[in-house]
C-alpha cells in the first residue's frame, strides 16, 4: 500500500478557495444524512436524490452538484484529504476565483466522461473524486518535479520521497485507475476524465500564458526536451554553426588562448549549480538562495536562468537580507534587462537602497526608472512618495 501525505512545496498565499471547497463538501455531507420519519432508518435525506448524477435522466446541473455529495465517511475523508494535499498549491497558482472555476468545470468534465463511456448502462454517480482528479492533474503539470512523501506498508512500514510526475502518472492514474479496476462501485472513468481535463486544460493555460510558466512545470520540461532534440538533430546533420550551412565543412584549426581554470573550483561550481537546480525544483528557495551566495563567492560571473535568479532575489529580500538581495537584483537587471516586468525589479531595488541600505543616489536612479513604466496605481504612488522623501 502507498499513501502520499506531504509535498515539499508550500503555497505562498493562504489557499482560502481550497479551504472553502473542503468546508462546503463537509457541511453538505453532514446535511445529507438523517432519520427517515417513515421507516426510522438512518440514511440519505429525500432531497439528495435530486442532486445525484444519473446520465440521461437527471437535470444538467447535476453534472456539478453530484461532486458535493458523498456515500460515506471514508469516501469524503479521502477525497478531502487529496484535495487538501494537491489543491493548496494549485489554488496558489491559479488564484482563488480561477481555482474555483477550474474545480467546478473539472467536476462537470469528469461527470461528462463517466456519462459518455457508460451511456448504455447509466448508473447514479456521486462524489468529488473526479474534481479532485482534475486538481491532481493540474498539480502534475504545474509541479512535476516536486517531491511527495509517501507512506508504504507491506511487510514493514516506512516513508519515501517520490517525484510528483511519477507518483501521479504511474501510481494514481495508470495503476489505480487503469490496471487495478477490480473494486466495484468506483467511477474509474470519471477519475480518468478528471485527470485528462486537469492535465490538458492546465497545459493550455501555460501555453497561452494565461497562467505564468516557470522553470519547473511540465511545459518548461517539454520545451527543454524539444530544444535538446533540435540540437541533437542539428549536430547529427552536420550543421556548421560558423557558416550556417549544412554538411561537414573543413575548418582550419587555430590555437586560441584560454584562461586557466582551476579544476577544483570548476568542479565546485558545477556541484553548486546542480544543487541550486535541485533545490528550486523542490521549491526549497531558502536553501537555493544560500547556494547562490556560495556560487557568487566562488565565481561572480556565473549566470543562472532568469526565473531561478528572480526567485532567489525575492527569497533573499523576504529573508531580510537586503544587501544580498540587492546584489541578486542588480545581476538580474544586468542580464535580463528586457524582462517584461523589469520595472517591478527596479522598484524593489529602489526600496532596498532607500529603506535598508542608505544609498539614496542608487535608490533615486532605480525608482525613477520604475516610475516610467509602472502601471499599478498603488505602486506608482509608493514610488512617488519614496522619491519625494529622498529628494
Amino acid at each position: 500500500m502507498l499513501l502520499p501525505y506531504r509535498t515539499n512545496i508550500q503555497p505562498r498565499r493562504t489557499p482560502y478557495a481550497n479551504y472553502a471547497l473542503i468546508l462546503l463538501n463537509v457541511i453538505i455531507f453532514l446535511l445529507q444524512f438523517g432519520i427517515d420519519p417513515e421507516t426510522g432508518r438512518f440514511g440519505y435525506r429525500a432531497w439528495v436524490q435530486s442532486f445525484v448524477l444519473v446520465p440521461g435522466i437527471s437535470p444538467w446541473w447535476t453534472f456539478v452538484t453530484y461532486a458535493f455529495l458523498h456515500a460515506n465517511l471514508e469516501h469524503i475523508f479521502f477525497n478531502m484529504f487529496f484535495l487538501y494535499l494537491f489543491g493548496r498549491n494549485v489554488n496558489d497558482k491559479l488564484g482563488h476565483w480561477g481555482y474555483i472555476v477550474f474545480y467546478l468545470f473539472g467536476a462537470a468534465a469528469s461527470g461528462l466522461g463517466q456519462a459518455v463511456i457508460h451511456a448504455a448502462h447509466p448508473a447514479a454517480t456521486l462524489g468529488a473524486s473526479g474534481a479532485v482528479a482534475a486538481v491532481t492533474g493540474a498539480y502534475l503539470v504545474l509541479f512535476p518535479q516536486s517531491l511527495i512523501t509517501v507512506v508504504y506498508w507491506f511487510f514493514f512500514i516506512g516513508t519515501i520521497e517520490v517525484p510528483a510526475l511519477y507518483l501521479i502518472l504511474l501510481k494514481m492514474i495508470v495503476f489505480d485507475n487503469i490496471l487495478a479496476r477490480a473494486q466495484g462501485g468506483i467511477a474509474y472513468d470519471a477519475h480518468l476524465a478528471g485527470y485528462a481535463y486537469g492535465i490538458v486544460v492546465t497545459l493550455l493555460l501555460l501555453i497561452t500564458r494565461i497562467v505564468s510558466s516557470s522553470q519547473i512545470d511540465l511545459w518548461a520540461m517539454v520545451k527543454l526536451w524539444n530544444r535538446r532534440r533540435l540540437y541533437r538533430d542539428t549536430v547529427s546533420g552536420g550543421y556548421d554553426s560558423f557558416t550556417g550551412l549544412g554538411g561537414r565543412q573543413h575548418v582550419e584549426a587555430r590555437e586560441i588562448p584560454r584562461p586557466s581554470v582551476d579544476p577544483e573550483a570548476q568542479g565546485r561550481i558545477e556541484q553548486i549549480r546542480q544543487e541550486i537546480s535541485q533545490r528550486i525544483a523542490q521549491r526549497n528557495l531558502p536553501a537555493a538562495a544560500d547556494l547562490y551566495l556560495q556560487l557568487m563567492e566562488v565565481d561572480r560571473s556565473q549566470v543562472l536562468p532568469r526565473q531561478y535568479l528572480l526567485d532567489i532575489a525575492n527569497q533573499l529580500a523576504s529573508d531580510s537580507r537586503p544587501a544580498e538581495a540587492a546584489q541578486a537584483y542588480e545581476q538580474f537587471l544586468s542580464l535580463y534587462g528586457s524582462y517584461e516586468y523589469a520595472e517591478q525589479v527596479e522598484l524593489m531595488l529602489g526600496l532596498l537602497y532607500s529603506r535598508y541600505l542608505d544609498k539614496p543616489q542608487e535608490a533615486i536612479q532605480h525608482l525613477q526608472k520604475a516610475g516610467e513604466k509602472l502601471t499599478d496605481p498603488s505602486q506608482i504612488e509608493m514610488c512617488r512618495q519614496e522619491l519625494a522623501r529622498l529628494k
